[in-house]
């Protein structure tokens, strides 16, 4: 099946836990092979048994310890640029949409039908 974000969109059978999923995969996948990549070139030019803390401290932790965390270190930063990606790639439908169906929705937070220059209440 094709993911593509607009296909998802037009596509009734998905329920928004699929879609976050998927979301979260777009966000996921690429910023781990971008952490596997930076991986290999940082460590390709930068021994971690040379590295020093702040005022020259010896860091003190395995060269497999240092591996471990500067993977999860870059990871985290290229899942925060996905994740801000995905965020700006969103459609004002997606970004303003109501979480929650007409049904349960709170008595003072109803959504009009069309918009008019008295609707004071926008929680929806």
């Amino acid at each position: 099946m094709w993911l593509h974000p607009q296909h998802l969109r037009n596509h009734k059978n998905h329920s928004e836990t699929d879609m976050l999923a998927q979301r979260w995969m777009w966000i996921a996948w690429p910023a781990f092979l971008v952490a596997a990549g930076l991986e290999m070139l940082v460590f390709a030019l930068v021994d971690p048994e040379q590295l020093h803390g702040f005022g020259g401290a010896d860091i003190g932790l395995s060269r497999q310890a240092i591996y471990t965390a500067s993977f999860f270190v870059f990871w985290a930063a290229a899942m925060v640029s996905s994740g801000l990606t995905t965020l700006l790639s969103m459609s004002p439908f997606e970004v303003n949409r109501c979480p929650l169906p007409p049904s349960e929705r709170p008595t003072d937070c109803t959504r009009p039908t069309q918009c008019n220059a008295g609707c004071k209440n926008k929680c929806c």
